[in-house]
């Protein structure tokens, strides 16, 4: 069943195309900071990172109102389980909704229903009846409301700017992220320790308002215009299959999977360093996540000056970020353990923002939000499965260990994933020598036997 004009049509990229490179498309001059440039992603761009900073601030805050009012860590693995358990077993659904209605004013809603778990929970702790199924609720909904923002917010990006800048937005969406992974902990941190959690939830909550104004002063006239799927049964299915049939789309998500599950618990990973390694503290901890952060935000910056989303490049930066953990974990020194977070932050923010825009500019813009909710699903939903798993394998046989264990299976994922890709592609591995060094390379198979 066709999904749209042309979708079955087009010839599928491959490992070695460039999945935004189109002949039939004008070239655009692209800068790191060129989607800013369109008014109405501006000012999306403007709300989210007030509300991205705000979002953060709540992690913390809520992570520490757990812990203050319950004394155990087993509570806070709760809460955050709880607030990722709905786009795992729900996120599919939260696509097929997104792709169904306008998605500006589908979020409009979510964002207004986010804003609002925030003021209910500072409510309750300002008033100091909160309770710890407080939390555990507001978490839940939270997650919920997240089902449907998420694909919605993640594919409103291409109505916005267009398939020319389109990597270039998603990119920048990442270091808005990232930025705000750098305020929103250190403000969160000076509140509760000078008024309490309290007032970290209430900013949260009144942080939305930013991207309702910004979501009401947009111009629709100047959206993309993207045809949205009509109501009918077995959308849910179409979408999978939509998905199993294109290996541009299927082993991308496969490769993100396997990453988001056994590569990214660095919540377990650098707590149990930090102590049973280095022997140190909390500042010591922040002091990792910050420099993760900064590579992160530099990651995003410089994938904003690229104008293309390589398969390749995806399969060469999971390769390296996999890697890097292996190395890291077996640092001798702590100053080196400590600045190969950068590059780690770096690659881990390139595999991310490489499979999010090579998805979307491969993907038929009726299927666009639940091939994003399948996307966001895998990779976030995969992180609360592998944990108890790399949580064993860390308590059992060491930080150093564990870490390296998930760097490993991230590392084999990523050449599995590149090797499949090269097949579809037609392409074979070839290595060689240039300029007195070893080279390996992905080539046509044509050419590798004309040369032979």
């Amino acid at each position: 069943m066709s999904t749209g004009p042309g979708a079955d049509s087009a010839p599928a990229p491959t490992a070695n195309d460039s999945t935004t490179d189109r002949p039939d498309r004008p070239d655009r001059k692209q800068t790191m900071f060129s989607s800013l440039r369109i008014r109405n992603y501006r000012l999306f761009a403007t709300g989210q990172v007030v509300s991205n900073t705000g979002t953060w601030m709540q992690r913390i805050a809520q992570d520490w109102l757990v812990l203050s009012l319950t004394g155990s860590a087993s509570a806070v693995g709760i809460t955050i389980a709880l607030q990722f358990l709905p786009m795992l077993l729900f996120g599919l659904y939260g696509g097929v909704i997104a792709d169904r209605m306008p998605k500006r004013r589908l979020l409009l809603v979510t964002q207004a229903a986010m804003g609002l778990t925030g003021l209910a929970l500072a409510v309750l702790t300002l008033s100091g009846h909160v309770q710890v199924w407080h939390v555990y609720l507001t978490a839940f909904l939270l997650g919920l409301v997240t089902v449907v923002d998420n694909p919605a917010r993640q594919s409103f990006v291409a109505e916005m700017v267009g398939p020319d800048q389109l990597r270039n937005a998603v990119s920048l969406n990442s270091a808005n992220f990232q930025s705000a992974r750098l305020v929103g902990p250190a403000v969160a941190g000076v509140l509760i320790t000078a008024v309490g959690s309290g007032y970290a939830f209430l900013l949260n909550g009144l942080s939305f308002l930013a991207p309702l104004a910004g979501l009401l002063m947009m111009r629709p006239a100047e959206l993309h215009k993207v045809e949205r799927a009509p109501r009918g049964k077995g959308q849910l299915r179409e979408g999978l299959r939509y998905v199993a049939g294109r290996p541009e789309l299927i082993w991308p998500i496969v490769l993100v999977g396997f990453i988001g599950t056994f590569g990214f618990n660095f919540p377990i990973w650098l707590s149990a360093f930090v102590d049973d390694v280095y022997h140190s503290g909390a500042g010591t901890y922040g002091l990792l996540n910050t420099l993760m952060a900064a590579g992160s935000l530099a990651g995003a910056l410089l994938a904003a000056r690229r104008g293309t989303s390589r398969l390749r490049m995806l399969v060469g930066a999971a390769v390296l970020f996999g890697a890097l953990e292996v190395v890291t974990a077996f640092a001798p020194a702590f100053w080196m353990f400590a600045a190969l977070m950068v590059p780690i932050g770096m690659f881990g923010l390139t595999v991310n923002v490489t499979a999010n825009s090579s998805l979307q500019m491969a993907t038929d813009p009726l299927m666009r939000g639940r091939v994003m909710s399948l996307f966001m699903m895998v990779f976030t939903g995969g992180t609360p499965v592998g944990a108890p798993l790399v949580g064993w394998v860390t308590d059992t046989y060491g930080a150093r260990v564990g870490f390296a264990a998930g760097g490993a299976v991230a590392a084999l994922a990523a050449a599995g994933v590149g090797v499949m890709l090269a097949r579809v592609g037609g392409l074979r591995v070839s290595v060689g020598w240039h300029g007195g060094h070893p080279r390996v390379r992905f080539v046509e198979r044509k050419r590798l036997t004309t040369a032979a």
